[in-house]
């Protein structure tokens, strides 16, 4: 059985940076707490309000046909993670699929949260292994700007807009997705969630007053349950793997806080040179996260190198991947 590989990495960030500085100026907070606490300096805003999630995600896609060397049209399946859609309907995925003119591909999105994009990477590559497609796009992209209250320094600090997308084709070589882990635990839903906007609470006077429409999180909760969830997966992957942290080339885990990045590393018994982190340029940027460190060091990644993907998002949602790169990075960019 083929195993699905990536074969190309593109990304789209928006050019405004919202700094640490510019933060201080909107809300009673400080660079200093700011960096030590999450290791964020600054972020990126999609101002436009013309311009949403499929947007993004529409540019990244573009990005990825042009490193791969391929037409729109040659693309079977679209598979978008966020939970910032440009509407309920139609899918973020449908608006993409339209942008690119992939005439012959079919879509949906996928929500998990800042797990959305290995959730997407795990069902995508079913649809390589099984035979029933050769080439399948899978993007993470989330709006956050769109979603969060300005005036809460808890959340407003933590994320940013930005989006990323791989290719997935078939590899007979052994490279390739090898291994993934998927968990969901929804007893604890309400520490990380936005309660407006859907049919328990659609949008009325009253939601919009009471700031239903935005993000809510416990950060506290969410941090403890994130350290001991993404380290305890990201080990309990090598471990059924065969892995050591000498095997692993890199670890490429969600960008939500340096200490819950640092805690995972310790426990896969590696050291921070073998991190990706983009963190403090980017924030959090739910599910584009991992996709945008892959788009940053794919210069470094060589054929045959060791990832493990980790993330842990709302829901609760996390999990693990392992991937044996595909091809040589340097040579693309």
């Amino acid at each position: 059985m083929p195993r699905a590989a990536i074969t190309a990495v593109g990304h789209f960030l928006p050019e405004e940076r919202l700094t640490n500085a510019d933060l201080e100026a909107m809300v009673e907070t400080s660079d200093e707490w700011i960096r030590s606490r999450t290791g964020i300096r600054e972020r990126r805003i999609l101002r436009d309000p013309a311009k949403a999630t499929s947007y993004m995600a529409t540019e990244a896609a573009r990005d990825v046909l042009r490193k791969r060397g391929i037409r729109a049209d040659e693309i079977d399946a679209i598979v978008v993670a966020t939970v910032t859609p440009d509407m309920f309907f139609p899918s973020t995925a449908a608006l993409v699929q339209a942008n690119l003119g992939a005439s012959n591909a079919w879509g949906f999105d996928l929500s998990a949260a800042c797990s959305g994009f290995l959730f997407a990477l795990s069902t995508a590559a079913r649809f390589i292994e099984c035979g029933k497609h050769s080439k399948v796009l899978v993007i993470g992209a989330d709006k956050m700007s769109s979603i969060l209250d300005f005036t809460d320094r808890t959340t407003c600090i933590l994320f940013g807009d930005g989006a990323a997308a791989v290719l997935l084709e078939p590899d007979e070589s052994g490279h390739g997705l090898v291994d993934s882990i998927e968990r969901t635990d929804g007893s604890n839903w309400s520490i990380l969630c936005m309660l407006g906007g859907g049919s328990l609470h659609p949008p009325t006077h009253e939601t919009v007053d009471r700031n239903l429409h935005f993000l809510h999180q416990e950060g506290q909760h969410v941090f403890r349950y994130a350290v001991q969830g993404m380290a305890d997966v990201s080990a309990e992957i090598m471990k059924r793997n065969g892995l050591t942290g000498d095997d692993v080339r890199f670890l490429v885990p969600h960008q939500a806080n340096l200490r819950i990045i640092d805690a995972t590393a310790r426990r896969m018994g590696i050291g921070m040179d073998k991190v990706m982190l983009n963190i403090e340029r980017y924030g959090n940027t739910t599910a584009a996260t991992i996709p945008l460190c892959l788009a940053d060091w794919e210069s470094q990644l060589r054929r045959g190198d060791n990832l493990v993907l980790a993330a842990f998002g709302g829901g609760f949602t996390w999990g693990a991947a392992y991937l044996k790169w595909a091809y040589d990075g340097a040579d693309v960019a």
